[in-house]
This record gives C-alpha cells, sequence and structure tokens, in this order.
C-alpha cells in the first residue's frame, strides 16, 4: 500500500520484472510523469510534460513565456489565488485536463471528434455485446444508451464521479491548513491562511487535471478502473483507445471493440441493478478518506516559512507528502472492503464475460489475458487508484475472483451465481477469495421463508393492537 495516498512524491521502485520493468519505466517517464497521474506535471501549453520546469506548474507557466503568453499566465495565477470554491479547483481541472488531452499521447497520437461512422459502430457493438450477455448472466441490459466518446468528452463526462472520489480526501488538506496555528492566531492569519487554501485548491485542481488528462489517453471505455465514472446506464467507448489497444495484437478492429464492448456492456448491467453497489464503493473511498491523517508537524512548518512572494513553496512540501494512512483497525476494514469490492466487480466481469465471448470469438483467449496482463503491469486504473488512496488492487486478487465465480456458476447455475448481488452481506468475503471452493460449496442461507414472514407482517399494521387488547381482555378476566 502507498504511504502518499494522494499522489504526493511517489517515490521510484525498483521493477519487478527486471529490464522490461526499467525499459517499461522509462517509457512512461518514471513515477513523476504521466506514469504516475497524480503526481505534479508541468502545465500544459509551457513546454509540455519533460520541458524546463515541468515539475512545477509555476516555473511551467512562467519560464518559458513570450509576451502573447504573458496576460493568459497573469489570468490564470489570478484564478489561483481568487478561488473561494471546496477543497478542489475543479474549473482549473478541468481546464488543465483538456489542455492536457490536446496535446495528445506520448506517441503523437491527438484527440479527434467522432464521426458518424464509428459511432454507428460501437452502437452496433454494444448491441451485439447485451445480446450474447443475455446468455451469460441474470442480470437484464443496464445499457439505455450506447456512445462513442472523443478523449475530451470523456474528460467531460466523468468530471463529476472524480469530484466524489476526490473531494473526501482533499478534504483533509483544507481542514487541516485552519487546524495548524493557535485560535488566537488564527485570526489574523486569515488572509495567509485563505491564500494558501486558495493554492491549495489550485495545486489539487493541477494534480487532478493532469491525472483526468491522461487517463483520457488510454482508457477505452466508462468503467475501466471498475467504478462508474460515467452516467448511470449509459455505456460508453473510445473509438480512437481502442484503435491504439488492439493496435500490435494481431486481432481485427472488429473483434477487438466487440470485446471491449461487452466488458462496458457487463460492468453497466452490474451498476444499474445492484443499486447499492455504487454507493458501497465511493463510500468505502470515503471511509479510508476519513482515517487518513495530515503530518501536521510538516504543515505547520510550511504555515511558519511560507512566501506569498514563493507560492512554489506550498506545492514543493505537497510534494514530499503530507498525508499517511492510519493504522487503526477502521482504516484496515475500509481498505479491505474497497479493495475485495473492486475486485469481486472485476472477477465478475471477467468471468462473464469470457463465458459470452469463448464460444463466439476466437480471440477472446488472447483479449482476456492482454487486459489481465495490462492490469498486472500497472496500467492506468492501478496508477490512478494506488496515487489517489494508497490502494493497489492487487492482480491476484482479480483472478481469485474470476476463479471463484466461475465455480459458483458451476455449482449454482448463472442465477445461484448473480443473486448473491442482493446484498453485500451475501458475497464473498476477503477470506472466501482465498478459499473459492469453501464459499462455493458452504451451505446457502435461504431467506425465503423470513422474507415471507416479514411481508406478511408488514401487510398487517393492527397485529400488535389486537395482541394488545387481547392482553386487556385476559386481564378483565382475571380480575373478576
Amino acid at each position: 500500500m502507498s504511504d502518499t495516498p494522494f499522489g504526493f512524491g511517489l517515490p521510484p521502485e525498483e521493477p519487478d520484472d527486471g529490464d522490461e520493468g526499467k525499459k517499461k519505466d522509462q517509457q512512461s517517464g518514471g513515477g513523476q510523469g504521466p506514469a504516475n497521474p497524480f503526481g505534479f506535471g508541468g502545465l500544459p501549453g509551457a513546454g509540455g510534460f519533460g520541458a524546463p520546469g515541468a515539475d512545477n506548474p509555476f516555473a511551467a507557466m512562467f519560464g518559458s513565456l513570450n509576451p502573447n503568453d504573458l496576460g493568459a499566465a497573469f489570468q490564470q495565477l489570478g484564478q489561483m489565488l481568487s478561488y473561494e470554491g471546496g477543497p478542489v479547483n475543479w474549473d482549473m481541472a478541468k481546464q488543465i485536463a483538456r489542455q492536457t488531452v490536446s496535446q495528445g499521447t506520448a506517441d503523437g497520437t491527438k484527440d479527434a471528434s467522432v464521426g458518424p461512422a464509428e459511432r454507428t459502430a460501437v452502437q452496433e457493438a454494444v448491441r451485439l455485446a447485451d445480446l450474447w450477455l443475455d446468455d451469460a448472466t441474470s442480470l437484464p441490459s443496464g445499457a439505455g444508451s450506447a456512445v462513442a466518446w472523443s478523449r475530451a468528452e470523456w474528460v467531460e463526462a466523468t468530471l463529476p464521479a472524480w469530484k466524489e472520489l476526490v473531494d473526501p480526501v482533499a478534504e483533509r488538506v483544507g481542514t487541516a491548513m485552519g487546524d495548524v496555528l493557535p485560535e488566537e492566531m488564527q485570526a489574523m492569519a486569515g488572509p495567509l491562511i485563505g491564500m494558501m487554501r486558495s493554492m491549495g485548491g489550485a495545486m489539487f485542481g493541477t494534480q487532478i487535471g493532469q491525472a483526468v488528462g491522461v487517463l483520457a489517453g488510454e482508457v477505452v471505455g466508462s468503467t475501466d478502473i471498475g467504478l462508474p465514472l460515467g452516467p448511470v446506464g449509459k455505456a460508453a467507448l473510445l473509438p480512437l483507445n481502442i484503435k491504439a489497444f488492439g493496435k500490435d495484437l494481431g486481432v481485427p478492429q472488429d473483434e477487438v471493440r466487440l470485446y471491449l464492448a461487452l466488458r462496458e456492456a457487463a460492468h453497466q448491467r452490474l451498476f444499474t441493478h445492484v443499486p447499492w453497489l455504487r454507493s458501497h464503493l465511493f463510500g468505502a473511498v470515503d471511509g479510508y478518506a476519513r482515517g487518513i491523517k495530515v503530518d501536521t508537524a510538516k504543515l505547520e512548518d510550511v504555515v511558519g516559512q511560507f512566501d506569498p512572494q514563493n507560492p512554489e513553496q506550498l506545492q514543493d512540501a505537497l510534494q514530499q507528502g503530507m498525508f499517511q494512512p492510519e493504522d487503526t483497525p477502521e482504516q484496515k476494514a475500509a481498505l479491505a472492503r474497497l479493495e475485495t469490492a473492486l475486485a469481486l466487480v472485476e472477477g465478475w466481469v471477467d468471468a462473464v464475460v469470457h463465458a459470452a465471448a469463448k464460444p463466439r470469438l476466437s480471440s477472446a483467449d488472447a483479449l482476456r489475458e492482454t487486459l489481465r496482463r495490462r492490469r498486472a503491469s500497472g496500467g492506468p486504473a492501478e496508477q490512478t487508484f494506488a496515487t489517489l488512496i494508497g490502494l493497489e488492487l492487487r492482480p491476484r486478487r482479480l483472478r481469485d475472483a474470476s476463479r471463484l465465480w466461475a465455480s459458483l456458476t458451476d455449482a449454482r447455475g448463472v442465477d445461484g451465481r448473480d443473486g448473491l448481488w442482493a446484498h453485500p452481506d451475501m458475497l464473498p468475503t476477503a477470506s472466501d477469495l482465498d478459499d473459492p471452493d469453501g464459499f462455493v460449496h458452504r451451505e446457502q442461507l435461504d431467506f425465503s421463508e423470513l422474507d415471507k414472514m416479514l411481508g406478511e407482517a408488514a401487510q398487517k399494521p393492527d397485529l400488535k393492537k389486537k395482541d394488545a387488547d387481547t392482553d386487556k381482555d385476559d386481564k378483565g378476566d382475571d380480575t373478576e
């Protein structure tokens, strides 16, 4: 688990896969470039990633300006200092994300509007995927519509979900900034604290904007990180990124699109027809965020030495890390709950999609393994989560969950397997992932009689009144 949950300066790690890992790290820019999307990087439009001062948005803003850019730079600085909203400056996040997308990806691919032919191809792929999934799951279709997004459209559509995920963590900084000074000094330091909070909101906005912008260049749909980032009931694919994903696989493009449509449509079924699931996942993120503590000693030092004329000091301090997860039973429970729930979601989708695709697509095994390796090698989902809240979604858990769901299908059938999503208490636990056979063959609890009794009781609201009257009559008989 990461020690710096919001991505402030994650230390470099020795790759597990030797030279191959080093090559991948060099290509991805190490721990401070796009491979670490929540680390501070240069503001787009001032030299791009890797340019002089790219690790410092202020240096990037002013380091290599020509006179034509000066007005825009001062306008942006004014926006940062005048911000009075929540813990994250989401207007800035959106602006940075859109600018990052407009720069294109490392391979030189630029974003482009989706044409009519691509939109039709996506709609047809999702429609066919839903037909195939009817045989693999008892959950009905959850995709009321299918859309093809550009990278910029993905940014626009997913920002509300990112706000819900990130604000609880970022709130910790805003609260801490007002708590580090004694009460008698807080009134005197009001303007300074207000400026720091404005700067903090801008810093977070810069981080989130860059992260979302980088992710927009890699994700293929709205559910790549295992969470419902897009609007409910809307299956979305990104044709440009799908093309890049399948470029060197040797698999026909229509098969790649169809397989990814199966995954997107399966996620939509789950999130649409398991009403508690979204709040369960987002609530686990919020619960984990509440357990994060701020290094107040470091923050006090920053406040004491803060120079308004040198605002990058605040960023440098944040980049060195102020957050530490609490090593408490509650924090561990929140982390385990989130990790297990995400593994169960991804494992179910993996099992269901494989069951639907295996008899129909010759490339099903190859595409399944490609996606698994993408997750195992630290793709955008893992990097974003690891830097966002310190969570590393272990690929071993995904394989264990997929194996458990497949075993449940064999033992209980599709209906019995999918029926476990009726309530979170019915789902497998982390220990069940370690012993899937034990869970599969465990005696199933039958709630039908209990449900029947509760239903009958609910239809008889005057039952207690009748019982009370009976008791009263009985007492009257005794007195006589």
